[in-house]
């Protein structure tokens, strides 16, 4: 459990900008994901890479700080939960736009991390940052439900039709999950280390499943397509989650969880320029209610 003291200080200004350089990565990983022509097979690929790539960082880490119990307990159960989080995010993105799947994925967390903060690791969130909060959960059903409100009142689970939904709605649930676990995760295990374990681990465990459902051709297939933009993404990912682990080591998880959410604006723009997906007054509502909902947080205590 957590207690009152280091753990528990708000939002610091070095943690907001280790948020903002993670938003900007993880975006930018999951444009290159939804261009994959396997979502499923570019993203096993992406950790395998990273996991390669990053071997001599990794030893150089495991040499130089210890590892023991209950470290590698939250590092077995942030695992079991990224190979969910990987399979549903490539579903979700394999059935639907990068400005609709992306918003509901990420903006899943934000509505639960702070409730289950205060539940099992004993955080307080300040006034300002629930408005904070508060404000990003409405800008992401404004980007998500723009001109459905009434739909979604008479409906609520109408969005759920979509089986693009479904899987970003489950992704979310997922996040929630393991940002929950990785916050006392790093308590235990030095940040980037733990994001390596993370990385292999989660490469080893998904290897079986991508092998025997997919094919070794299929990933060979993936892999000259792609190569590239499978290795990009590899490190982006690494990089995003490493510089959320490391906040989550400087401030309470109840406001750099929502506080990642900015993503979901770069997110959006990316889908909209880059991919050409619509775009309409809905989403650059909410585009702004989540960013000052970021700057209410990053004030908050």
């Amino acid at each position: 459990m957590g207690s009152p003291g280091a753990i528990l200080r708000p939002m610091t200004a070095v943690s907001l900008l280790l948020v903002l350089l993670s938003a900007v990565a993880h975006a930018s990983w999951n444009l290159l994901l939804k261009r994959a022509d396997d979502p499923q097979i570019f993203a096993w690929l992406l950790l395998v890479v990273a996991s390669i790539l990053l071997a001599p960082l990794g030893i150089a880490l495991l040499r130089s700080n210890s590892v023991g119990f209950p470290g590698l307990w939250f590092v077995l159960a942030t695992v079991g939960l990224h190979v969910c989080y990987f399979n549903l995010l490539a579903r979700a993105y394999a059935q639907g736009d990068l400005s609709l799947v992306y918003p509901v994925a990420r903006g899943m967390g934000p509505m639960l991390v702070p409730v289950l903060a205060v539940i099992f690791l004993d955080e307080i969130v300040e006034p300002t940052a629930i408005a904070g909060i508060v404000a990003i959960i409405g800008g992401i059903y404004t980007i998500s439900w723009w001109g459905n409100f009434n739909q979604v009142l008479r409906s609520p689970l109408l969005f759920l039709r979509s089986a693009g939904m479904r899987y970003a709605v489950l992704t979310g649930l997922t996040i929630a999950a393991y940002s929950i676990v990785d916050k006392e995760g790093v308590s235990h295990i030095q940040p980037l280390l733990y994001m390596y374990f993370l990385s292999i681990g989660t490469a080893v465990i998904l290897a079986p499943y991508i092998l025997a459902n997919k094919g070794i051709s299929a990933v060979e297939a993936e892999w000259h397509a792609n190569a590239l933009p499978i290795t990009v993404a590899g490190l982006l990912t690494f990089a995003a989650y490493g510089l959320v682990l490391t906040a989550f080591s400087l401030s309470r998880v109840s406001y750099v969880a929502p506080a990642r959410e900015v993503g979901i604006v770069i997110g959006v723009l990316m889908g909209i320029f880059l991919l050409k997906e619509p775009f309409g007054r809905g989403r650059l509502l909410g585009s702004g209610l989540i960013v000052g909902g970021l700057v209410l947080i990053a004030f908050s205590g």
